[in-house]
């Protein structure tokens, strides 16, 4: 069997060095986009990625412009990767060279990092930038806790699947006119309040592009801070497209060895699929959920949602002892979720 990539990988990556050629010769230069990673005392992941950027604007006009464009949705994939670009990362003591992937990402696992638990950094650079700082939240080896919230629909108001409004609120609309779900910030809040520490993952189907305005709009609503595990909306390796939720079975399963000793309270909603996915990584790891809360969406959200006015119908048995609980906001779920011993 053949070890290369997909045709579609490859065709990908060939027009990505054609343009990176290009950008370079018109005087951009390469900017590292740090994420939120993650870890334990013992081992971290670091995440980020490579690009080019124009130089900055020299006239006011200029400015104006690009702040404008900057603030709508469609800039956050107008990007020009650099591909397997190299890097250097210190990490405390350590210093790392290594390169990034075919689309400019980088995703490291550094072991042995010295790094005390609570909120640390990572410098990185690449050869023709400047240093940037990555955030990582190191979890104590003592914390049970964590808390995975799904984004579309569970914190944020999308309307995702119906295609208009998402390309709408996708390309179009100004990132702050974009609306937060009631109640789900202070949700949060309470519960890190009662595990303080505890690792928050924010994991979604959405594009690493998002991660700015993400980022943002947490900050500004008031979410607490962590990390976001995102996808590349190109070709795999291995075909033409991306499975939103095979991305998120492989992002749960990772977190049982990221985290193998901390079980989790699993955040989303019943317009697509988090249910199923949820009660099936249940199934295959239930020392790993402490419970399942979803956020019921309105009988239009459902219509907008997959076109009919209930929740989808899945497989979502779920092993003895794991409580669910569903209302239509953080309000609500706070309220249902305050009593229940298994996050006391």
């Amino acid at each position: 069997m053949s070890t290369r990539p997909f045709i579609a990988a490859r065709i990908e990556e060939i027009i990505d060095r054609v343009g990176e050629r290009v950008w370079r010769s018109l005087g951009w230069r390469e900017h590292v986009i740090c994420y939120t990673g993650y870890g334990t005392p013992t081992s971290v992941r670091v995440l980020g990625r490579v690009v080019l950027t124009p130089r900055r604007a020299r006239s006011r006009l200029r400015k104006a412009t690009q702040d404008f464009v900057k603030r709508r949705g469609f800039r956050n994939f107008v990007t020009a990767p650099c591909v397997r670009a190299r890097i250097t990362l210190k990490l405390g003591d350590q210093v790392i060279h290594t390169v990034t992937d075919r689309g400019g990402y980088i995703d490291l696992r550094i072991r042995d990092h010295g790094l005390q638990p609570g909120w640390q950094s990572v410098e990185i650079r690449s050869a023709g930038s400047k240093r940037s700082t990555a955030p990582l939240h190191i979890v104590g080896e003592d914390q049970r806790f964590g808390l995975v919230s799904d984004i579309d629909d569970t914190v944020i108001t999308t309307l995702l699947p119906r295609p208009f409004i998402a390309f709408w609120n996708s390309f179009i609309r100004d990132e702050s006119a974009r609306q937060a779900v009631p109640g789900m910030a202070r949700l949060y809040t309470e519960l890190l309040a009662r595990h303080p520490g505890a690792p928050v993952i924010y994991l979604s189907t959405g594009a690493w592009n998002t991660h700015g305005f993400l980022s943002r709009f947490l900050r500004r609503h008031a979410y607490p801070p962590g990390a976001m595990v995102l996808t590349d909306w190109g070709p795999t390796n291995t075909g033409w497209f991306r499975s939103g939720l095979q991305h998120k079975r492989e992002a749960l399963l990772q977190l049982t060895r990221d985290f193998p000793e901390v079980s989790w309270l699993l955040v989303g909603d019943d317009g697509q699929h988090d249910l199923a996915i949820y009660s099936e990584f249940a199934r295959v790891a239930p020392d790993n959920v402490r419970a399942i809360a979803i956020r019921q969406l309105s009988p239009t959200e459902q219509v907008l949602a997959h076109g009919t006015l209930s929740a989808l119908q899945e497989d979502e048995s779920l092993p003895s002892g794991i409580p669910v609980r569903s209302a239509p906001d953080g309000r609500g779920l706070l309220a249902q979720l305050s009593d229940l011993p298994e996050l006391s």
